[in-house]
């Protein structure tokens, strides 16, 4: 048997096939993707705490002042993330069918994920499960793969205040064109085809579903994304250590 493991550890997680580590598909495109659309958005909340805060950020050391509005977007970005999380984990529970406790927080986005269950009906045949590619080892997790309208659907859920944006088309390719997943006993099973792809926007007060397309020309884009990805890692190890200036016998050599 194949060995393809999900290994959590902390708020993240790892994938190994065979004891070899995987590309995240979602670390992939976050190194291997520009956007100068996030570079703005955290410039512009360091700013706004700053100007907000204006008043408590000076009554602290410089250097403090300096620390709490340099981290002003990992805070926002962690907040969020971890909304993101708990929204995701309550989205896979009803779609199994089952009963969830209720955040007073997350019920507006609870909600929104039983309207869009309740509208469209889906039949899930996989949710959160982790996924691979056996030739270009990358591996993640997708959220829902589901029969609804006449089609079978793989589907993400997004909380983002932006919702859904194009880059999303190559994270469902890569789970689209994935090779195999790992059902929930431990099986490794061959990755079965789906004929759309699109995102469930899960907010405080409603939904939006958004066709995506992920078809194989999209892929082929997400593997060059890899490359870059894979480039970037590696050309640390292109710098060679600093030479020292030759001897004299050695110039005259």
């Amino acid at each position: 048997m194949t060995g393809f493991v999900r290994r959590n550890h902390g708020r993240g997680h790892s994938y190994y096939l065979d004891g070899v580590k995987l590309d995240g598909v979602t670390t992939i495109i976050s190194k291997g993707l520009p956007k100068p659309a996030l570079v703005r958005w955290a410039a512009n909340t360091a700013a706004a705490l700053a100007v907000d805060e204006w008043d408590t950020l000076a009554e602290l050391p410089p250097s403090e002042r300096l620390k709490a509005i340099s981290s002003a977007p990992d805070a926002v970005r962690d907040t969020a993330a971890v909304r993101g999380t708990r929204v995701h984990a309550l989205a896979d529970q009803l779609a199994r069918g089952e009963e969830v406790p209720v955040p007073d927080e997350l019920a507006g986005h609870v909600e929104a994920c039983v309207k869009f269950l309740d509208d469209w009906r889906p039949v899930t045949l996989l949710t959160e499960t982790p996924v691979y590619h056996d030739r270009y080892l990358y591996a993640g997790t997708l959220d829902l793969t589901a029969d609804m309208a006449g089609k079978r659907w793989l589907l993400d859920f997004k909380t983002s205040r932006g919702g859904a944006y194009g880059d999303t088309a190559f994270q469902l390719a890569a789970y689209r064109y994935a090779t195999h997943y790992l059902d929930a006993d431990g099986t490794v099973r061959p990755m079965p085809p789906v004929d759309e792809c699109g995102v469930i926007w899960l907010r405080a007060d409603g939904y939006e579903l958004y066709p995506f397309h992920a078809d194989p020309g999209v892929f082929r884009q997400f593997l060059y994304i890899q490359q870059c990805a894979r480039a970037a890692d590696e050309c640390r190890d292109y710098k060679g250590d600093a030479l020292s200036p030759p001897t004299h016998q050695e110039v005259t050599a």
